[in-house]
């Protein structure tokens, strides 16, 4: 969803950014609060007002996910589509160094390589725009932060968000207003449709929103920052097929070391992942192994130890733990 969202921010145009950013900001709030009153989810509210931790969290939540936003919508409608994409390309490895720097999660030699190999992305990134690339970076470590601070609140994903455009609903209202005070609203001056699409606004923030404020509180950080590659990518094709941006040279290098990086993430996660499930299966059949040799059941007739089962072992796979693959050399 993330991925196909630049093509749904032109059609608010002649809306100049802010002002699609503020609606966003209402229009998110009706949507998660009908959304809370279908499945009667109050009690959150109570245990948040009172948790002065939580609140602060929250209210940066609210204004770190506020300037990603803006920025966001403003690139897309200024023709910078590619560079936000490579804000997101970048994100999962900003993700990383905050589990490492506030998390003190450790980094395998490989997630250090790539993390390497990014920050090489962008100085050459850099040199070839003759500055850094200010949207990219402001757009990663935004939304990495964001997600360190859901992961801090831990609560559910419809409640962190009604939450946090709780906190943003009066000072983008007031905006709105003042707009309207000045007669440069655009919304319901452009048309029913048009009216639609800036209400539409909600829509669109919360259900993605939601599902990453769900997954936020359910998987480890750095698993995260893996998840988020097909948004960056649909978002980087759209630049250039869609919205036919310019790829120079020292553009291309600057994504094709980031796309190094993350392909080296990926198979580090997807090696480790693999390890880490065969040293528990192997555990496991240890462990079971032990407990059978250390008490062997009678039979109930004869008095003699039940010989091993051959049939359902209890854990599902139909067979003696020394016929799982988990018992097999390599795996």
């Amino acid at each position: 969803m993330w991925g196909l969202v630049p093509l749904f921010w032109p059609l608010l145009k002649p809306a100049g950014a802010i002002e699609i950013l503020a609606h966003r900001m209402v229009w998110s709030l009706a949507f998660v609060g009908l959304a809370l009153l279908a499945v009667r989810r109050w009690g959150w509210i109570r245990e948040l007002v009172r948790s002065p931790r939580k609140l602060g969290l929250i209210t940066l939540a609210a204004c770190v996910i506020t300037v990603n936003w803006g920025l966001y919508i403003w690139s897309v409608n200024t023709g910078h589509v590619v560079e936000a994409s490579l804000g997101y390309f970048i994100n999962p490895l900003v993700t990383i160094a905050l589990g490492v720097l506030v998390l003190q999660e450790r980094l395998r030699p490989a997630q250090w390589a790539a993390v390497g190999i990014g920050f090489a992305a962008v100085l050459v990134l850099a040199i070839g725009y003759g500055q850094p690339p200010w949207i990219s970076l402001t757009l990663a470590f935004s939304f990495a932060l964001y997600g360190l601070v859901k992961k801090k609140v831990n609560i559910g994903g419809l409640e962190s968000l009604a939450a946090e455009t709780a906190v943003q609903f009066l000072p983008a209202l007031g905006y709105l207003v003042w707009l309207g005070s000045q007669d440069t609203l655009a919304f319901g001056g452009h048309g029913a449709g048009h009216t639609a699409l800036l209400a539409a606004t909600g829509i669109v923030t919360a259900v993605p929103l939601v599902c990453f404020g769900a997954a936020a509180i359910r998987v480890p950080l750095s698993t995260l920052g893996l998840l988020q590659y097909l948004a960056p990518t649909f978002q980087f094709l759209l630049g250039i097929l869609y919205f036919h941006e310019a790829m120079p040279p020292e553009r291309w290098a600057g994504f094709s070391l980031v796309w190094l990086a993350l392909t080296i993430l990926t198979w580090d996660a997807l090696r480790t992942s693999r390890r880490s499930r065969a040293a528990v299966e192997a555990a496991k059949v240890s462990a079971e192994a032990g407990a059978g040799a250390s008490v062997p059941p009678l039979s109930a007739e004869a008095g003699a130890p039940v010989p091993p089962a051959t049939g359902d072992t209890g854990d599902g796979t139909g067979t003696s733990p020394a016929t799982t693959p988990a018992a097999r050399p390599g795996r």
